[in-house]
């Protein structure tokens, strides 16, 4: 059994220890981790969780631990990950890799040394199936080539202390880092446009805002993020090629129909939309563990993400598209 560590027993914490104990076959959460040791005690209690520590270093160095999952706030993300390669233990961090560019390549360094990839980031939309077919099609070419991506990301609330810039290094970057996946293409150049304010934006922060981007092939993308839209979680990607266009199916939902018309439910909560995504992410993250190998989402595309959502804050109320530049592509990474 790979014994895992989890550093984070928030919400999304104690839902990837619960997939790994009850549904992720060759797995076992042996200890956890959180900056609130109360949370670290209950999630410990209610997994039966035998180790404890008081910080997450100290769990990424245990003997007790073989791999490790950080599931805790974003400002920790880049020093744990460096802890895990320094100790040279596989670890899955969810998004964002980092904060920004410069600790991203901070991590690439770090794996370089090492000669190895022990990183993989939460970019869990590229295990929902749906996704997986739109990129199915793409590669098939049966289509042609792709041209324009349209695409939404739509929630129905946030909690307090959420910026603008966040809404695109945190919110949007499952798109950035989707979008480039599906098109096997790299950003050449993006911008931030702040539009019509909705009556929801209250608490500081734009909303909408859409996000323009252009790729090295030159296909556009454009993104409209909502961070507060009032009706749900609605996640819509449609890309658009030379003889036809591919969309991504809604989740199923049982439609009803009645004297108040035909209706079909929108989920109002992120963890449900793409719960089949996160089943699938780490059944296939603790397979690779195992054979020693490593096919997910890693380093690279996590440093690529960041560097996008850089340059798309630097962009916001300039009225420009700024460049995006990344460094060359190791091979390790190729």
């Amino acid at each position: 059994m790979l014994r895992i560590g989890v550093i984070g027993c928030g919400a999304i914490g104690c839902d990837h220890i619960r997939r790994l104990q009850d549904l992720v076959p060759g797995a076992i959460v042996t200890a956890c981790s959180d900056y609130f040791r109360e949370s670290a005690k209950l999630a410990a209690k209610q997994y039966d969780i035998p180790y404890i520590y008081d910080s997450g270093e100290a769990l990424i160095e245990s003997a007790e631990v073989d791999a490790v999952l950080i599931a805790s706030s974003d400002a920790s993300h880049a020093e744990y990950v460096l802890a895990c390669i320094k100790q040279g233990k596989p670890v899955l961090c969810e998004k964002p890799l980092a904060q920004t560019s410069a600790d991203c390549e901070k991590i690439i360094k770090a794996e370089l040394a090492g000669g190895k990839r022990l990183v993989q980031v939460g970019f869990m939309r590229r295990y929902d199936p749906g996704y997986r077919e739109m990129k199915r099609i793409i590669q098939s070419g049966e289509l042609g080539n792709p041209l324009m991506i349209h695409a939404a990301h739509r929630n129905m609330q946030q909690p307090d202390g959420l910026t603008s810039e966040m809404g695109i290094s945190n919110i949007a970057i499952h798109e950035l880092d989707i979008c480039r996946w599906l098109l096997g293409d790299e950003y050449k150049s993006g911008q931030v446009l702040k539009v019509r304010q909705s009556s929801y934006s209250v608490r500081g922060y734009d909303n909408p805002q859409i996000v323009l981007l252009e790729t090295d092939l030159g296909c556009r993308i454009d993104v409209e993020v909502q961070l507060s839209d009032g009706y749900g979680y609605d996640i819509q990607c449609q890309v658009v090629c030379e003889k036809g266009t591919i969309h991504l199916p809604d989740p199923y939902a049982v439609i009803t129909r009645s004297g108040a018309g035909r209706t079909v439910p929108i989920l109002t909560d992120w963890s449900q939309r793409f719960i089949q995504a996160y089943g699938i992410e780490l059944t296939e993250w603790v397979q690779a563990v195992e054979n020693n190998a490593s096919h997910g989402p890693g380093a690279w595309d996590g440093y690529a993400a960041c560097v996008a959502a850089d340059a798309l804050n630097r962009s916001r109320n300039t009225g420009s598209f700024m460049e995006i530049q990344m460094m060359t592509k190791p091979a390790l990474y190729s």
